[in-house]
């Protein structure tokens, strides 16, 4: 027994051509030429999805600068090893950042590429016979500038920039960390007890990391406490500790009476995470802003967004 077929013969169709459509030639890319600058490479790309949201984040950025609200940019550790320091400093020593925050690892990361011009150990080699993290050079420097930060009036992450130009480390003038102190602006460290290999050392001193990390929060806050009316947040590559931070400065900076409404926040990243997601893209910017989620790996997607802002401006 054959089985009962539909009848199409009776079907309601329409033509394409009065149509609503989603994507129509006017978005399409144009071809490409060897040569061309990079104003033209951006025009030439097409008009739609990431690439319209990667425009928006550089003319924010660069709409900022003008306005002089705060760019604050935080980023985690692979931002620093996939060789994106001196991007993003370049982008402070002309002014499209006014902040840079990030966990430990990223500034331990930075420390030993200024002093080193090395870093990222062999963790699955070195952990076998217990000397991943055994660096005690490193770890003196980061839990002295914590000591130092403590005792003084200094941030923790402004205590680290001192120490490496006060030893003129060898490669100190790509280094992330130094330029900030430089350039005058915040550098914050924002520190997790225990995730950091400086911490498994005998010169760690929990009080003094606790009490440097927590003046670096309210350094921090203070920043996002001046978002408002066009500031904008980056957050590059951070999972977990810096969205946290970040929620918890604007619910002081609001608490506070700050009005930090009206501006954009971005997550860049490879994969996108639950906590970027909701604590960067989508929660801070829900009375008012903008929030893009872009992927992509760092090493390509920083310099991108670095030539955008610097062509939008």
């Amino acid at each position: 027994m054959p089985y009962d077929e539909i009848d199409l013969s009776k079907i309601t169709t329409y033509s394409a051509a009065g149509r609503a459509s989603k994507v129509s030639t006017n978005i399409e890319g144009k071809p490409l030429r060897a040569g061309m600058r990079m104003a033209e490479f951006l025009e030439r790309l097409p008009s739609v999805l990431k690439t319209d949201e990667l425009k928006a984040v550089a003319r924010a950025v660069a709409a900022a600068r003008r306005l002089k609200k705060p760019v604050i940019v935080m980023f985690g550790g692979h931002v620093i090893k996939t060789g994106c320091a001196p991007v993003l400093a370049g982008l402070a020593a002309d002014g499209f950042i006014t902040h840079l925050a990030s966990n430990g690892a990223a500034a331990i990361h930075d420390t030993e590429l200024a002093r080193f011009g090395s870093t990222s150990e062999d963790v699955a080699a070195q952990l076998a016979d217990g000397s991943f993290g055994m660096a005690a050079d490193t770890a003196l420097l980061v839990n002295d500038a914590a000591r130092r930060a403590a005792a003084g009036k200094e941030g923790f992450g402004e205590a680290v920039g001192a120490l490496l130009l006060e030893e003129n480390a060898p490669h100190v003038d790509r280094a992330l960390i130094a330029r900030a102190y430089r350039l005058k602006i915040p550098y914050t460290l924002h520190v997790a007890m225990g995730t950091d290999i400086v911490h498994q050392h005998p010169t760690a001193s929990g009080a003094a990391i606790g009490e440097a990390s927590l003046r670096d929060f309210r350094i921090f806050a203070a920043s996002v406490a001046e978002l408002g009316g066009g500031g904008v947040v980056l957050n590059l590559g951070s999972a977990v500790i810096m969205p946290e931070v970040f929620l918890k400065a604007i619910s002081v900076a609001r608490n506070l009476g700050h009005p930090v409404v009206d501006f954009t926040t971005a997550n860049f990243d490879m994969i996108q995470h639950y906590r970027p997601g909701m604590n960067v893209v989508r929660r801070p910017v829900l009375g008012g802003g903008s929030g893009y989620a872009i992927t992509g790996h760092h090493e390509i997607m920083i310099p991108l967004l670095a030539v955008a802002i610097y062509e939008a401006a």
